[in-house]
């Protein structure tokens, strides 16, 4: 099992006026960010990713807008910094919303750059984005799946053609002369990854070979890699472990009250997220029908409700560390411990091949997450790599 650390590098100074607003995304103003401190946060958090370097431990990125919950508005802006303060760590773009982006082709140049800035070092991944982009990328939530494909398609084309330039006249986009300087190093392409939340995305994934991972619900990461495999077999192959990512929040302390409480912290991402205005939750057609359905019948709080293992209700609002364990959101204590959470995991999910961990959020401190960064690094990562 692969790790990858990964923080959105909040400004959590706004939390507060956020909350009380009843939204951290979209409407917030801007004048509650002081730049000043957004330039401490800021740095502060390259040097937590750099520390993951020296510790053995890979680096996901990824961004969001118009929000107090990230303050990544470019992965390729972060990833150029942290691909020249780092050597070793593989830096996955999980992720990079391509139905948002004007310019796929832009966006190919990007990761060819990065990819050889780093040394071939780059893992990328093209994903829909969240509901709450919508309006500030001023996007059409209603074709914004054909408008992702066609970008996808588009970038791959981009990246994999090296007897160019090609004309591409798609339903979105239209290019006389594309043709990509420089090359990325990796070949035809640096690996692909997806994000996905049903099991339609588990068949779409299949169907490119593409990694597939999903964020805090293990309710719906089984039947999409279920989904996934039993796509994977129709099309004549098998998919192993490393087709599999999910992503949680990781506390892990010299002693078990230790991690939980780094853990408590760090899980107020996860509470803070769900916090915002209604009309930026589900944009009219953002969602399938079958989803929409499903959306319904689960009531207006189901975008925070998720199910422990025993079928018990969990509001992520308001839960508390346990119970976000109990929903494999979170995975803290002692070295073991973690350990021994994931491996449990692991072995109901059928195999996973990456561990994306959230080892830094909300009111978490410096020198807590340097310290939760070194003892994942060195007392955790190594036993997980074992497995599968």
């Amino acid at each position: 099992m692969r790790c990858w650390y990964f923080s959105e590098m909040a400004y959590h100074p706004a939390w507060d006026e956020g909350l009380k607003r009843g939204s951290l995304r979209v409407v917030l103003p801007n004048e509650n960010v002081d730049p000043d401190e957004a330039h401490r946060l800021l740095n502060r958090y390259l040097d937590e990713f750099a520390l993951c370097d020296e510790v053995g431990i890979d680096i996901m990125v990824n961004e969001h807008h118009s929000t107090a919950t990230c303050m990544t508005v470019s992965v390729p802006m972060a990833l150029a910094v942290i691909a020249r303060e780092t050597k070793r760590a593989r830096l996955l773009t999980l992720g990079n919303p391509i139905a948002n982006r004007p310019d796929p082709v832009r966006v190919a140049e990007e990761m060819a750059w990065l990819d050889c800035l780093s040394g071939g070092r780059l893992e990328m991944g093209l994903v829909k984005g969240a509901p709450y982009e919508i309006a500030p990328a001023n996007s059409n939530p209603a074709r914004l799946m054909r408008r992702y494909w066609e970008a996808h398609d588009l970038i791959l084309k981009a990246l994999s053609t090296t007897d160019g330039p090609f004309n591409w006249e798609g339903e979105y986009f239209h290019y006389r002369n594309v043709n990509v300087w420089p090359r990325p190093i990796q070949r035809p392409t640096p690996p692909v990854w997806m994000t996905g939340m049903s099991v339609d995305s588990g068949r779409l994934a299949a169907e490119r070979r593409h990694v597939i991972g999903t964020l805090l619900s293990a309710g719906t990461a089984k039947p999409m890699y279920d989904m996934y495999r039993e796509t994977a077999r129709k099309n004549g192959w098998e998919a192993g472990p490393d087709r599999f990512a999910y992503a949680a929040v990781v506390g892990v302390g010299h002693s078990r009250a230790e991690g939980l409480s780094r853990a408590d912290q760090i899980a107020d991402y996860v509470r803070t997220a769900p916090v915002v205005a209604e009309p930026f939750t589900n944009p009219p057609g953002y969602n399938s029908v079958a989803a929409n359905v499903a959306i319904m019948k689960a009531g207006p709080r189901a975008h925070r409700i998720v199910k422990d293992r025993q079928g018990n209700m969990i509001d992520h609002r308001k839960a508390t560390v346990q119970q976000f364990m109990d929903t494999d959101t979170v995975f803290a204590g002692t070295p073991d411990d973690v350990v021994a959470q994931v491996k449990d995991f692991n072995n109901r999910m059928g195999g996973v091949g990456h561990l994306l961990f959230f080892g830094q959020g909300g009111y978490l401190g410096h020198q807590d997450a340097m310290e939760n960064i070194r003892l994942f690094g060195r007392e955790v990562a190594p036993r997980l790599m074992e497995m599968n």
